[in-house]
């Protein structure tokens, strides 16, 4: 269900809308597909992957939301090529070559006429909201990514005359911090186990250290990085790496036995996989019939365990840090 995800966290006191509401509100903004001098659409489509099937999936009280996004991009040597060509042309014409202005004009006409023949990449970003544990997590692996995501849910909540407060999560720790220490200690936190891989930056200005005794201050400038890769990472060199000023900014994890995955700097949890022992214990207890297409299964292992997972993972990370104004919220409702 999720190869990346980014945790947000819901505001105390959020109700839910209602199934129909929210499905009549995303049907709105249904998936298109780009017209020909479109360079980029957006949409919902129907997260089972049934067409004409529901757009606000709601499995053991766990929704599940699909955002599609289409980008028809020009190759840039394309549009060299034909705005010279036609800055030439002009120049032939009338003895003078087209800048400033009217050149970012012309290039920009050029861009409309070459899209009906660009390639589309298409992309879907899963979202997944527990109401109950008011968490949210969106399927992506960047900042940016996540930010469309939630800005069109947000906006189909709009149309409801809705509000869905959300905001990233906080800890007391940062992923750096914690992963430094975890790899200088060489002691993973409770119910997790360090895996055969990480990443280490030298720390620049601003950055945090881990505070290790004789640790180096990072020099000015020095952005050296070391990667290790199916490499056991309970080893001397990586503490001196530490010692020496930098960071951990990737780390190989594994909860429970049960998932693994790559924690980052910026708490993006990448390369998540429900590993084997769960998978087999749900194929055992599946009962599904001819018509069952796997989804409601899918959604429910998921769920289930990266619902057990981040709550573990924040408390390893020092806690979670409330968002301004929230406790005063919880008071309230």
């Amino acid at each position: 269900m999720f190869k990346s995800a980014i945790v947000y966290r819901i505001a105390p006191g959020w109700e839910p809308p209602s199934l129909e509401a929210l499905e009549e509100a995303l049907d709105r903004a249904r998936f298109a597909p780009c017209s020909p001098t479109e360079p980029r659409s957006a949409g919902w489509v129907e997260p089972r992957g049934r067409e004409h099937g529901a757009l606000a999936e709601s499995v053991g009280g766990q929704l599940v939301l699909s955002l599609r996004t289409e980008v028809r991009a020009v190759p840039g040597s394309a549009v060299r090529d034909a705005l010279e060509d036609r800055l030439r042309r002009i120049e032939q014409e009338t003895g003078s070559r087209p800048r400033g202005k009217q050149r970012k004009e012309l290039k920009e006409e050029v861009v409309i006429d070459l899209l009906p023949r660009a390639f589309s990449k298409f992309s879907t970003t899963r979202i997944w909201i527990d109401p109950k544990a008011r968490l949210m997590l969106v399927g992506a692996g960047s900042a940016a990514k996540a930010d469309e995501a939630v800005g069109a849910l947000m906006e189909a909540f709009r149309d409801m005359a809705a509000e869905l407060p959300v905001s990233l999560v906080k800890t007391g720790m940062s992923p750096s911090t914690a992963m430094s220490t975890w790899l200088a200690e060489r002691e993973p936190p409770a119910g997790f186990s360090i895996d055969r891989e990480c990443e280490l930056k030298q720390a620049g200005a601003g950055e945090s250290q881990v505070a290790l005794e004789g640790a180096a201050p990072a020099p000015a400038g020095d952005k050296a990085t070391v990667r290790y890769a199916r490499h056991p990472l309970d080893i001397d060199e990586i503490v001196a790496h530490i010692e020496q000023g930098k960071v951990a900014t990737k780390l190989a994890m594994t909860w429970q036995d049960r998932v693994s995955f790559v924690l980052d700097a910026s708490l993006v949890l990448r390369r998540i996989e429900i590993l084997d022992v769960v998978l087999e214990a749900a194929a055992g207890q599946a009962g599904g019939g001819e018509e069952d297409d796997g989804f409601d299964a899918d959604v429910a292992i998921a769920t289930a365990e990266l619902g057990r997972l981040v709550p573990d993972l924040l408390e390893a990370l020092g806690g979670e840090i409330e968002p301004e104004g929230a406790a005063e919220a919880a008071k309230a409702g």
